[in-house]
Parts: C-alpha cells; structure tokens; sequence
C-alpha cells in the first residue's frame, strides 16, 4: 500500500497488512498521546498530524518499509545525532521491520515537535 483511499485513521489501518498493524498502531498511539493540539487527519492517503492547519508529522505502510515523516527541519537538526545510523531521506524515517522501529526515538521526536511550532519544510 503506498497511498490508501481510506477517509480516515482507521480505515487505513485496517487496510494494513497484518504484520505492520500492531507497529502502525502504537505509532498511531504515540502521535496522538504526545501531540496535544494536533488534528489527526488523511493526508495525501496516509495518517498525518496538523497544528494550525500545517500537516508537521505523518506515517505510512510503503511497499518496503514503514515510514515515519517529520516535516519539521529543527526537529531534524537537533536530533541529527540520534537519527545518524538510521534509513533516512530528507524528511522520512524508514523502518524496513516493523520490530526494528524505535518507538523511544518516535516519542522524542514527536515532543519536540509539540513543544513548539517551527518552519515545516
């Protein structure tokens, strides 16, 4: 599945295969327990979260890999240590197993993108 049709969260995830359910899912949990304020909303047919109308972070179920995007490029830099080593492009995380996801670092990386509104890129 790399764009789902689905009109909201839960309907992409039961669209997911069943391997990456379980992973989605507490991804899904972490974004909605640390983003206070944020919207969840489809976007560009994946689960995303809005601040002011501005979509800062988003997941996916790819072909290859689950992905976790952060808009935000202050919250990129200043993690830039801690991401090195990582499957990472400009602006998307990539897990190829859903066991090999850090949730630690989602949880890090989603608090600083609540602690304050920055530039999304």
């Amino acid at each position: 599945m790399v764009q789902s049709e689905a009109s909201d969260v839960d309907g992409y995830l039961a669209e997911v295969p069943e391997e990456r359910r379980t992973a989605l899912t507490e991804v899904r949990r972490l974004c909605r327990e640390e983003l206070v304020g944020f919207t969840e909303v489809m976007a560009y047919g994946m689960p995303a979260y809005e601040r002011d109308g501005a979509c800062e972070i988003a997941f996916a179920s790819q072909k290859r890999y689950i992905s976790f995007y952060l808009m935000r490029g202050d919250v990129r830099e200043a993690f830039e240590e801690r991401l090195a080593g990582h499957d990472m492009g400009k602006g998307c995380l990539r897990f190829r197993k859903p066991e090999g996801i850090d949730l630690g670092l989602l949880r890090d990386l989603l608090r600083a993108t609540a602690a304050r509104p920055g530039t999304i890129c």
